[in-house]
C-alpha cells in the first residue's frame, strides 16, 4: 500500500503538483503516433493525458474517460490548448466507466489505450467522498456520485456472510469473518471514522510486518472495489481492447494491488497465446527509487504493456 494513505492513489499533474505515476514509462510504451487516436481510460486530473496531447498535435484525437464528474471538470481545465499554441489535438471527455468503451468506439480505430487504475488524490483528499479513513466523512466511496449504492448501504444492509466474503475477496483480508461480525454488531455505521475504529478493533495486526499499514486498509479497499465494480470494469476493458486497437496499437495498464495486476497479467498472456498481442513487459515495470522518494505512493505501482498484432 502507498505510504501515508489508506489506499494507493493515481498520481496526477496539475496545480497541486501531483506527478503522474510512471509517467515517462507509460508515454514510452504508448509510442505515441502524431495525429493518432488515443484513449486515457482513467483521465483523472489529466496528468498522463496532457503528455499524450503534447505529442499528438493538432491532427490527433484524445478521448478521456472517468466515472468522476469532478475529476473531468478539473481535467477539462488542465487539458486546454496552451496559450498561443495551434498544435493541440481534439480533446473529448466522457463521463462514465471505461467498461463502456467497447460499445462507444468503432473497432480498430485506436492507436493506444492507457488505464491508470486506483484512487486519485482529488478523491482521497475530499473527506466528503468517504474514500479515506484519515478524515471523518460519510461512507460513500462512489467514484460516480450520481448512481449506485454507497459503502454505507453495503455496510449496513449486507448480511454477515456477504460482508465477510467481499472483504476477503476484494481486500485479501484474512480476518474478514471477524471484521464482518464486528460490523454487523455495530450497526448502524455512518462515517469513515466509525468504520475504521470498528475494523481496527477487530483486526489488530498479527505480526510486526502488518503494523506498517492501518488495520482498516484492506477493508476500505474491498468496499471501494465492490461499490465501484472495479474488477468487473477492468475485465470488460481488457476484453474490449483487442477489438479497439489498430494493428501496432499499444495497451498500457498501471495497477496498484495484486488483484488488479493478476487480472491484467493473465489477460495479456492469454491475448498473446491467441495471437492478439506481442507482450512488451515480461515482468511488470515498477517505479524507480527516485520516483518513490518523490512520491511514496508510486511504490506499489506496476505497469504492463502489449502491442496489438
Amino acid at each position: 500500500m502507498g505510504s501515508g494513505s489508506d489506499t494507493p492513489e493515481r498520481g496526477h499533474g496539475g496545480k497541486r503538483g501531483h506527478v503522474p505515476v510512471l509517467l515517462k514509462e507509460a508515454i514510452d510504451f504508448l509510442a505515441i503516433r502524431r495525429g493518432g487516436t488515443y484513449i486515457d481510460a482513467t483521465v483523472g486530473l489529466g496528468g498522463h493525458s496532457y503528455e499524450i496531447a503534447k505529442r499528438l498535435g493538432a491532427p490527433g484525437r484524445l478521448i478521456g474517460v472517468d466515472k468522476d464528474q469532478a475529476a473531468l471538470e478539473r481535467a477539462a481545465a488542465s487539458l486546454q490548448s496552451p496559450v498561443g499554441s495551434e498544435d493541440w489535438p481534439t480533446i473529448e471527455l466522457r463521463h462514465g466507466s471505461f467498461a463502456d468503451l467497447a460499445n462507444d468506439q468503432r473497432p480498430t480505430t485506436i492507436d493506444g489505450l492507457l488505464a491508470d487504475l486506483g484512487v486519485s488524490s482529488l478523491q482521497l483528499e475530499d473527506a466528503t467522498r468517504g474514500f479515506s479513513f484519515q478524515a471523518e466523512g460519510p461512507l460513500d466511496m462512489r467514484m460516480n456520485t450520481q448512481s449506485g449504492e454507497t459503502a454505507e448501504q453495503v455496510v449496513n444492509q449486507a448480511d454477515e456472510v456477504t460482508l465477510a466474503n467481499l472483504i476477503y475477496e476484494f481486500g485479501e483480508e484474512r480476518r474478514s469473518r471477524r471484521i464482518a461480525r464486528a460490523i454487523v454488531r455495530s450497526r448502524p455505521i455512518q462515517t469513515t471514522a466509525q468504520l475504521a475504529e470498528i475494523v481496527s478493533a477487530a483486526a489488530r495486526p498479527m505480526n510486526p510486518a502488518e503494523r506498517r499499514i492501518h488495520p482498516a486498509t484492506r477493508t476500505f479497499q474491498a468496499l471501494r472495489i465492490f461499490v465501484n465494480r472495479e474488477l468487473d470494469d477492468l475485465r470488460a476493458l481488457l476484453d474490449a481492447a483487442p477489438q479497439l486497437l489498430k494493428p501496432g496499437g499499444r495497451l498500457v495498464i498501471i495497477s496498484f494491488h495484486s488483484l488488479e495486476d493478476r487480472i491484467v497479467k493473465d489477460a495479456l498472456r492469454e491475448g498473446a497465446k491467441r495471437g492478439h498481442y506481442r507482450l512488451l513487459t515480461k515482468k511488470p515495470v515498477t517505479a524507480s527509487e527516485e520516483e518513490i522518494d518523490r512520491n511514496p505512493r508510486s511504490r506499489s505501482a506496476k505497469l504492463r504493456a502489449a502491442e496489438r498484432l
